[in-house]
């Protein structure tokens, strides 16, 4: 069973807030109206897991569907646009990048109490833990390799071509985001730290030049991906929440920098772990492939782009923080995941260091 990367675990029961019958008639009628083939609503569970947008598997008795819907209560502006989302995935699936096919998206807040849109449910494995305790010795190195193969295929996709040329800003993407990073940040901020106003004031100002634009995902990481159940091939790229077009780099360094952080508790980490006695690949090998499959000669010292890959976590935690303080927080994992800000900040500085700061 599977939905999007973050909420992919055994469906709970459906809140309150989605559980009235009048709203789950209405839901029922739409699906029928605009989801071709569906029968009548008989299932809906909320997938446990995750602070972004609230996910559902539903179910007409024949077939199983993924609900993806904008968060109960305030939101920031600008956050969980649940319409990009579908339009990314419209654009991407007929090519056959592998995404959940999209089925309908709907605008009207009266549905169901928000926007939402409807993709197929797609089937295989999800791997939670970097280390790949689920999969069998000789398939890991494949695994990474697809992982790393289905990204670089990504950033190769001309974003005119498929009809997303307006979907990102013109201009650096690193000065952009920054920004709007900043303003996400300040716009949620509950506490004042001390690394997050140096990396505010070191950021912009040693921004990296852009060589490349391409669609970019904003949270590639090995447990936002579909396997095959027996092979090591990736299904679907899921929760596009943040995707953009940009630097490319972003996207790579991202999934790089689970390499570079201890792996303490955190399971997508991988950092003081022995690699080549689990068979998986050192960061240098996917580099180089990554390279080899995008046409780079080269890659550029990380150590910023780890640095700026933190900040931006640091603002997307921060707003979970603050939506925990009023009450709008998705799961009960929230404020867990809210007090990690500061020592995200703390270590996000600790590479602006390296990189020179």
């Amino acid at each position: 069973m599977t939905t999007t990367g973050e909420q992919q675990r055994q469906p709970d029961r459906v809140p309150a807030d989605m559980d009235g019958e009048e709203q789950r008639a209405r839901l029922g009628t739409w699906l029928q109206q605009h989801v071709a083939g569906f029968g009548t609503l008989r299932e809906m569970a909320k997938f446990a897991g995750g602070q972004s947008n609230p996910t559902y598997r539903l179910s007409d008795g024949e077939g199983e569907y993924v609900l993806r819907r904008k968060p109960f209560g305030t939101i920031l502006p600008s956050a969980h646009a649940v319409d990009r989302e579908y339009r990314l995935i419209a654009a991407l699936h007929p090519t056959g990048f592998p995404v959940a096919r999209p089925f309908a998206l709907c605008e009207d807040a009266d549905v169901i109490g928000a926007p939402f849109y409807v993709m197929e449910c797609v089937n295989g494995r999800t791997f939670w833990d970097a280390t790949l305790p689920d999969a069998a010795r000789e398939e890991r190195r494949a695994i990474y390799h697809a992982t790393v193969d289905a990204l670089a295929d990504l950033h190769m996709i001309q974003p005119d071509r498929v009809g997303l040329g307006d979907y990102g800003a013109a201009g650096n993407y690193f000065e952009r985001q920054v920004g709007r990073w900043t303003k996400q940040y300040r716009a949620a901020q509950t506490d004042d730290i001390p690394a997050v106003e140096r990396l505010i004031e070191w950021l912009p100002r040693t921004r990296p030049a852009q060589e490349r634009t391409a669609i970019i995902h904003g949270d590639y990481r090995i447990d936002n991906l579909i396997f095959a159940k027996d092979a090591p091939r990736v299904l679907a790229v899921l929760d596009w929440e943040l995707s953009t077009l940009g630097d490319p780099l972003a996207d790579f360094a991202y999934l790089a920098m689970n390499w570079a952080m201890p792996r303490g508790d955190r399971l997508a980490q991988l950092g003081g772990v022995d690699l080549a006695a689990l068979a998986i690949p050192g960061l240098d090998e996917l580099t180089e492939r990554y390279c080899t499959r995008t046409g780079r000669s080269s890659m550029p010292d990380l150590n910023w782009y780890f640095a700026y890959g933190l900040f931006r976590l640091v603002g997307i935690v921060q707003g979970i923080r603050k939506r925990v303080i009023d009450g709008n927080a998705s799961n009960a994992e929230a404020e867990k995941t809210a007090a990690r800000v500061r020592p995200l900040a703390e270590q996000a500085w600790r590479f602006a260091e390296q990189a020179g700061a």
